[in-house]
């Protein structure tokens, strides 16, 4: 791996992170070869993830200032997040000198709360689709979407798309294909549901209801990050 060039991936770790949102685009991005992956927090303490255990952080902002690849993954506690200065801090100067700034599902919301969206096409998890344009994106509806330095996911299972699309623009087309077969990414879901077009109505709506218990106040949360960032 030595001609291949060096890179560095810094991943945001954060409580209530969707684990796979972090976990799913990790294991692919660790196989770019000559690569250093962190996942940073304020400290090194476990991380609390949404599915109930916990990820341990690799280093802190202090310890991770630049990175070629900022990744944001998504998850319950964005909007924490978005109302934590330090964290936040980090992620607009990491991003501000990125080569490469990336999300995965909600994630990309807290991209946009940073003010590393502004003008910028992005994808998030179909069911936070709206809040993207209260940051000056435009959402768009699509599993990965890459424009220009920005590439971003939708929800969840979109993190492995998002990181061969990402691979394959950082090393090449070959490369990611090779990393895929590697992984046996092969995807045959056993339901065709995996999207609000396939699911129907009545799945949709019974997703609605569990995500307004989890999030009740999701919107007002949004609304005021974004009054208190500046966002109009």
């Amino acid at each position: 791996m030595a001609s291949i060039p060096p890179i560095s991936v810094a991943f945001l770790l954060f409580p209530n992170v969707t684990q796979l949102d972090l976990t799913g685009p990790a294991q692919v991005l660790s196989r770019l070869g000559n690569v250093t992956l962190d996942l940073a927090w304020k400290d090194r303490a476990p991380v609390r993830t949404d599915a109930g255990f916990a990820i341990v952080p690799t280093a802190t902002f202090a310890d991770v200032p630049n990175a070629d690849v900022l990744c944001i993954p998504g998850g319950i506690g964005v909007a924490d997040v978005m109302a934590d200065d330090e964290a936040m801090a980090w992620v607009r100067s990491v991003g501000a000198e990125a080569r490469w700034v990336t999300s995965v599902c909600t994630g990309s919301l807290i991209l946009g709360a940073a003010g590393l969206l502004e003008g910028y096409r992005a994808a998030t998890h179909w069911s936070w689709r709206d809040y993207l344009a209260m940051f000056g994106a435009e959402m768009v509806p699509e599993r990965v979407v890459v424009d220009r330095n920005r590439v971003t996911g939708g929800g969840v299972t979109a993190g492995i798309d998002f990181a061969l699309t990402l691979m394959a623009e950082v090393r090449s087309p070959d490369f990611a294909k090779l990393v895929q077969l590697s992984l046996e990414y092969d995807p045959a879901p056993p339901f065709d549901a995996g999207s609000p077009e396939k699911a129907g109505p009545e799945l949709v709506a019974i997703f609605d209801q569990r995500v307004a218990q989890m999030a009740p106040d999701r919107e007002a949360q949004f609304r005021a990050a974004a009054a208190r960032l500046g966002f109009s």
